[in-house]
């Protein structure tokens, strides 16, 4: 088992707890990293590979993606160790379970992420009630339905290409990754007057340079195919993907897709995260120094969080996607901002960001380190 405590700095993390329930085959980890602007909101993350550390550094992505957000909640992750395309029957079994066993820890609220969704959130709803991303017609804003995250993702685009020297009209597009948000930032862009010409998912990818038809992709994947199944185009192998060449290049994946092995067969001109954490550090500055612009993940694809957070505090889906919109589109513009100022990565300015807001938050706490945001060393 890793050793938590050698991730741990100032921020946290506040807790972490490893649930194993051997009668139905439950391992999951919750990691509660921060809340001091408010109980921590962070999805439920299902694969046969998750991890401690990946658990780890998802909950910091998510602290940090709620404050810049300007959220009223700090972050926290769950990693269930499963095959997310079991059965919904054995899924079922599986998060209630886990419900039960984390019914008490009122610092986390439940929410969807790779390998769960709307109808997970039901099933949690049943056994605690603390959670977002509820299905329509149990009161909740169904995030995957209306592609929150993918139009969060469509406004950062928008905002990023004040900052590129070409424009959205026919801009070749490249997302890795065609699940919730993957399938809807391509919808989104394309009717905006992108060009789709590659994409991939977990079976592999495809490849036309005169464009893809999404709403045929989408008609693969609803009948649960793989983009691999599409006719008039190259089929290229899942990682191949990284090799075409593109102006926008969106992951929408898992961690660590891009990184200081690979980052060099990149070659577009903007880069957008829809995954959480799925470009290291040196490949974001590779990037950088190439001259390559790169949104950070938790400044891109916070548009699923607002809207679950509004979600819980009782605002309409019309109000969501207004503050999705304002947030990000604000939020894009001040970093952006702020690296051209100070020659900086757009990384750097937007962690710069958040920390600013967690710090003030965390100076108002009984046992603070610091009694005001200006003494955090």
């Amino acid at each position: 088992m890793q050793d938590v405590f050698t991730f741990a700095d100032k921020l946290g993390p506040l807790k972490v707890i490893h649930v194993h329930e051997p009668s139905i085959g439950l391992k999951a980890i919750l990691v509660v990293d921060n809340v001091a602007k408010g109980p921590s909101i962070g999805g439920m993350r299902m694969a046969t590979d998750v991890s401690t550390e990946e658990c780890l550094r998802l909950a910091r992505a998510m602290t940090f993606k709620n404050a810049a957000a300007g959220l009223p909640h700090g972050g926290g992750k769950i990693v269930i160790y499963g095959d997310p395309k079991m059965p919904m029957s054995e899924k079922e079994v599986l998060l209630r379970g886990l419900a039960q066993a984390l019914r008490n820890e009122d610092s986390y609220i439940f929410a969807p992420d790779m390998g769960t969704d709307e109808e997970c959130m039901a099933w949690i709803r049943d056994e605690v009630g603390r959670v977002v991303g509820l299905p329509r017609e149990i009161g909740g804003i169904p995030l995957d339905e209306i592609g929150a995250t993918g139009w969060g993702l469509s406004n950062v685009v928008d905002v990023a290409l004040e900052y590129c020297d070409f424009d959205l009209h026919d801009a070749r597009l490249v997302v890795q990754g065609f699940g919730a948000v993957g399938k809807n930032v391509s919808q989104f862009l394309t009717e905006k007057g992108a060009t789709l010409i590659a994409v991939a998912d977990s079976a592999g990818a495809v490849h036309n340079p005169a464009g893809l038809d999404v709403s045929r992709l989408l008609e693969l994947k609803n009948v649960g195919n793989s983009v691999i199944d599409y006719e008039d185009a190259e089929t290229l192998d899942r990682d191949a993907v990284i090799d075409v060449e593109c102006d926008i290049w969106i992951p929408a994946a898992r961690p660590d897709v891009i990184n200081e092995e690979n980052v060099h067969r990149l070659n577009t001109r903007l880069v957008v995260e829809g995954a959480n954490i799925p470009i290291t550090h040196g490949a974001e500055k590779y990037l950088h120094d190439q001259g390559v612009l790169c949104i950070p993940d938790f400044i891109a694809n916070a548009g699923g969080v607002i809207c679950a957070a509004m979600e819980y505090h009782g605002s309409s889906q019309t109000a969501a996607m207004q503050a999705i919109e304002e947030k990000l589109r604000r939020n894009t513009k001040l970093v952006l901002e702020a690296s051209r100022r100070d020659q900086i990565l757009p990384r750097e300015a937007s962690m710069e960001m958040a920390m600013e807001r967690i710090k003030r938050a965390m100076s108002f706490r009984r046992y603070s380190l610091f009694s005001t945001a200006e003494e955090w060393i």
